[in-house]
């Protein structure tokens, strides 16, 4: 516990530093990991294949491995993704209100860094690159505990990090990797000095974190996502949806998991839909209708988070039962609908309790990449804080200022003085 403590107790002095950085240092940090990155490029592949070779022996499943290589394309992915960093506006320091309580006495609400952030994350090594750029534009420190898998890939980025972190003139602390279940244990016990955590991982294990700790938690269990194709739907956009929804990435939390179909096009689409997805080496699960007119299994749960090459399918009487199966049986993760009717796309992005509910567009376009954020640190499914990709944004909270010219309540108390509270179009001075 001590070495731990005084781990987190770095980093709550790293995270006032953090806090105070203008905008040209941090991106100038970011460039040069990025940079660094590259620079060290053999290295980060050589700690990967062992990795690799590694949990092929300890028979890993072959998603988990396809999200635990780190190789050229995924490095040009996160050298391009701190550059698209490093050119977005400063998050920290934004005006959010500006009020006039009354002349020379203004109040602001400004954009401020949350301080210390322990992120948990499992397999994929782009995510630690993702995660402590992230947390380095928003002016945070960060705790990070990979998984095991990638132990050896993670503790080399993490070396190459550091060291470009220090060139860069960030301070000792800001980003440290923590190394065994029992640092993290510990880590969730210090309410005091971490101001944050993020699991990203299975259900069991988010909701273990969540019951440990005092610390508010930010993300989801499990992205249990559908593609509801309406009876107005364009057949082809349907194919190509649903086939992209599910097989461009198998292995990631915004991919669908459920189709719906609605009755009305059911006979006609689903042979063909059925015919591409198997085409594309997915298993298909059903209800009684859609076993009927596919001969694929029976659906066992749901609620059921493939991670693979397999989807459930099931054929809806209407637009509101469509709704009700998603809300009932989804993680409020990714939802979409398929239609050319406005109406119906309307009531399904009302009806749908999901951080994204998407009209025509693939699941996979629910990443914080995509939205423009820079990467994502997770995704939420939380309504509280922040919800959908867990970009910049989501690594902030904000702090009220007052500046005035002496004034005291009693003046205002006594009625010598009155509130005007009327809204001024002016940034934060200071």
């Amino acid at each position: 516990m001590a070495g731990i403590r005084h781990i987190a107790e770095t980093a709550r002095s790293a995270s006032r530093f953090m806090a105070t950085l203008d905008h040209d240092h941090k991106n100038n940090a970011l460039l040069a990991i990025a940079q660094a990155l590259s620079s060290h490029a053999a290295e980060i592949f050589l700690a990967n294949r062992q990795d690799l070779e590694r949990a092929e022996t300890e028979g890993l499943a072959a998603p988990l491995l396809k999200r635990l290589a780190f190789d050229e394309n995924k490095l040009r992915d996160v050298v391009e993704g701190l550059g698209h960093l490093a050119e977005m506006p400063d998050p920290v320091g934004r005006t959010q209100l500006a009020t006039r309580l009354d002349e020379g006495l203004d109040l602001y609400r400004v954009s401020c860094p949350l301080g210390v952030i322990g992120i948990i994350f499992e397999s994929r090594p782009d995510a630690l690159v993702q995660i402590s750029s992230l947390a380095l534009k928003s002016g945070n420190a960060v705790m990070l505990k990979g998984g095991s898998e990638a132990a050896l890939t993670n503790a080399v980025l993490t070396k190459i990090i550091i060291a470009a972190g220090q060139e860069a003139g960030l301070p000792d602390g800001w980003i440290h990797l923590m190394e065994s279940r029992a640092d993290v244990a510990d880590l969730l016990s210090m309410d005091d000095l971490v101001d944050l955590v993020i699991p990203r991982g299975s259900n069991e294990f988010v909701r273990y974190i969540m019951d440990h700790t005092q610390i508010p938690v930010l993300g989801h269990a499990d992205g249990v996502c559908h593609l509801y194709v309406d009876d107005q739907a364009d057949p082809d956009m349907a194919i190509r949806l649903a086939v992209d929804s599910k097989t461009q990435y198998v292995a990631v939390c915004n991919a669908a998991e459920t189709i719906l179909l609605h009755e009305a096009i059911a006979e006609s689409l689903l042979p063909e839909l059925a015919q591409a997805l198997r085409g594309h080496q997915v298993t298909l699960y059903g209800c009684e209708r859609t076993r009927a007119l596919t001969g694929c299994l029976p659906v066992q749960d749901w609620h059921h988070e493939y991670l693979d090459y397999a989807v459930s399918i099931r054929i809806v009487d209407q637009l509101e039962a469509a709704i009700d199966h998603i809300n009932q049986f989804g993680s409020g993760h990714t939802d979409a609908i398929v239609s050319q009717n406005p109406d119906a796309a309307r009531r399904f992005l009302l009806g749908v309790d999901s951080g994204n509910v998407f009209w025509n567009a693939s699941t996979r376009f629910s990443d914080g990449f995509k939205y423009g954020f820079g990467a994502e640190v997770g995704v939420s499914t939380s309504k509280i804080h922040a919800r959908g990709p867990v970009g910049i944004e989501g690594l902030l909270t904000y702090q009220y200022r007052i500046i005035g010219q002496g004034q005291t309540v009693d003046e205002y108390a006594s009625g010598k003085k009155q509130f005007h509270h009327r809204p001024i179009d002016q940034n934060y001075p200071l």
